[in-house]
């Protein structure tokens, strides 16, 4: 058998080892290169002004009911989602009402929201009188329904998750991203919590408040929980012109437009979006201030 000097086997070893080497950072190149961008989920078509205005949006829908009787922690609710089976999974939001208030003062929301591409979730609380805090985590019971235990679940994507809610459920909406910092999008509407600081929450929000909201005024709540909230955050504020603490109660088409466009952009991650909320919209008839950590 032929046999070989300690130099040259060094050198086909070194050969070997140098071509795996090659091998490794092809792969590992090719994977780069193909590996998919940050996780989005774009639905429907371009977003304009009158698409965002307009009293629905481009997805028909359907709703569920789901009687207090069968869920734990909340006070059960409305579902409505849209009825397209060919576009994947949708991003899921939960809506909290205001004090002594149930689901049908938001059902206007809850129903335009599905139909941007969203399945909704309009709870009722466990009662009507119940507190932020007990709201924050009723709609993290009602997310945590909606994802695993719902006749919809199918449709929803556990990893895209918003919450919303008006007045105490806004000040809900605070509690629910201050104790999941996982969930992607926030909108309080005239929130209303005792606790005025929030720098520990994590999650892009929008805060919606009304120049002449005299349950909760805006310079003792909405103002405040918007400057609290960490400076490196995405956040906007936008105050309502003319309107009082009950503008989110009734079909609103500011409300309707700035806060699907925020649960678009964060909870799909959609940047089409973003021309709508940075810098956002001026003062007008509808809108007193807006302020943003824009760029996003």
């Amino acid at each position: 058998m032929p046999t070989h000097s300690p130099t040259l086997l060094l050198r086909r070893l070194s050969s070997a080892v140098t071509t795996l080497a090659l091998v490794v950072l092809l792969a590992l190149a090719g994977g780069l290169l193909t590996a998919p961008a940050a996780h989005a989920a774009v639905h429907g078509p371009d977003p304009t002004d009158a698409l965002l205005e307009a009293s629905r949006g481009p997805y028909a829908t359907a709703q569920v009911d789901v009687s207090s009787l069968l869920v734990s922690g909340f006070g059960g609710g409305t579902i409505y989602y849209p009825t397209t089976t060919s576009e994947g999974t949708f991003g899921g939001v939960a809506i909290a009402p205001g004090y002594t208030a149930d689901k049908s003062s938001l059902a206007w929301l809850a129903a335009r929201l599905a139909s941007h591409g969203f399945v909704v979730f309009n709870i009722d609380t466990l009662t009507r009188l119940d507190q932020p805090d007990s709201r924050g985590r009723q709609l993290l019971a009602a997310l945590d329904y909606l994802t695993e235990r719902s006749s919809v679940r199918g449709r929803v994507d556990a990893s895209r998750l918003g919450v919303m809610g008006h007045s105490m459920g806004g000040g809900g909406t605070l509690e629910a991203v201050d104790d999941r910092p996982s969930l992607r999008a926030a909108v309080p509407l005239t929130p209303w919590n005792l606790d005025k600081t929030w720098p520990g929450v994590q999650t892009p929000t929008l805060i919606i408040g009304a120049d002449n909201d005299t349950v909760a005024p805006v310079s003792s709540h909405a103002v405040p929980f918007y400057t609290s909230l960490p400076s490196s955050l995405d956040k906007a504020y936008l105050e309502l012109n003319n309107a009082t603490h009950f503008a989110p109660n009734t079909t609103n088409t500011t409300i309707g437009k700035y806060a699907v466009a925020w649960m678009k952009r964060f909870v799909d991650d959609d940047t089409r979006y973003d021309r709508f909320l940075c810098p956002g919209p001026s003062r007008g008839l509808t809108v007193e201030e807006y302020r943003s950590t824009c760029p996003f």
